[in-house]
């Protein structure tokens, strides 16, 4: 099982092509794909028009379903947050922090296209899915 971030669902349903949406692609039907509620808020909150949103919306919900937010996980993203600073690392959004603590607690890879993952990566054990 994976976690796909918002910003490789974002730039799937706005039909980006990049090495990221081409590895979602090619797992999705093959692979459990989890969705988590902080990653479904942030990709369908973007939706401008109404049939595509209810479109991605009855697409989102074939996945796996968690709840990525709770007392656990908030109290070590705080954590990780204050880790990272200690290091000189300033994640530039806290959700990623919220979504990055969630996969290293649950051992979830995540395929993300994110640049605050990769400090979660090297300085916390975050695993990330290899695009190449």
């Amino acid at each position: 099982m994976i976690l796909v971030d918002s910003s490789v669902w974002i730039d799937y349903f706005n039909g980006v092509v990049c090495v990221e949406t081409d590895r979602l692609d090619a797992l999705l039907g093959k692979n459990a794909i989890l969705m988590g509620d902080i990653i479904l808020t942030e990709v369908l909150q973007g939706f401008a028009n109404e049939a595509e949103f209810k479109r991605a919306q009855k697409l989102l919900a074939l996945l796996p379903y968690r709840d990525m937010l709770g007392h656990e996980v908030a109290m070590q993203s705080t954590k990780n947050y204050r880790a990272l600073r200690k290091q000189g690392v300033t994640v530039r959004k806290t959700v990623d922090v919220m979504i990055g603590t969630f996969c290293i607690l649950n051992n979830i890879p995540l395929l993300h296209k994110d640049k605050d993952f990769d400090q979660m990566e090297q300085r916390l054990g975050l695993i990330t899915v290899n695009c190449t």
